[in-house]
């Protein structure tokens, strides 16, 4: 496990998990929210990101978080594994909120990036029915039989395969 893509709705863990993941894996970890955005939630223009993302994700190890639908092809073609925080939708919800309530709203320099608002609550609300079978379907078609696709429903088994990812990685 050198190359990993963590995909998943927000509020999901996929920060949490890429911290921990690269830290275990000794690998560099990149949360495309703090690629996209700059400091005043201005967006980076599509050509530059995708251009950031064909550069990460031709080094040698790396660990990406971050969902971007128009970009993850270009991480799920490089990747030898996929992870897809595939919580429910009220822990999704819960996720945000909770962050919201630890950390704040703004850039923390750790992958968090919270600002909540009507827009974000809706995309988390609906994620499950609309865009996590556009996501499995880009799974499945770029990376299936290719890389280990892991699908981790909640916090548990998330903290259950880190420590079985760590005990293989001593």
């Amino acid at each position: 496990m050198k190359k990993v893509a963590i995909v998943g709705c927000g509020g999901s863990g996929k920060s949490y998990l890429a911290r921990e993941l690269a830290r275990i894996l000794d690998a560099p970890v990149t949360h495309l929210d703090a690629a996209y955005y700059d400091d005043e939630w201005n967006e980076l223009p599509s050509e530059k990101f995708t251009a950031l993302q064909r550069e990460l994700v031709s080094q040698p190890r790396w660990v990406i978080d971050g969902n971007y639908n128009s970009t993850l092809q270009i991480r799920l073609e490089a990747c030898d594994t996929v992870v897809l925080m595939d919580v429910s939708t009220m822990a999704a919800l819960y996720g945000i909120l909770s962050r919201q309530i630890r950390h704040g709203a703004g850039h923390k320099g750790n992958g968090v990036h919270n600002r909540i608002h009507w827009g974000v609550i809706k995309y988390v609300a609906t994620y499950r029915r609309k865009m996590r079978p556009r996501v499995m379907a880009k799974i499945e078609e770029f990376a299936s039989g290719r890389a280990d696709v892991v699908l981790l429903s909640n916090r548990r088994r998330t903290h259950r395969w880190l420590r079985k990812v760590a005990a293989e990685h001593r």
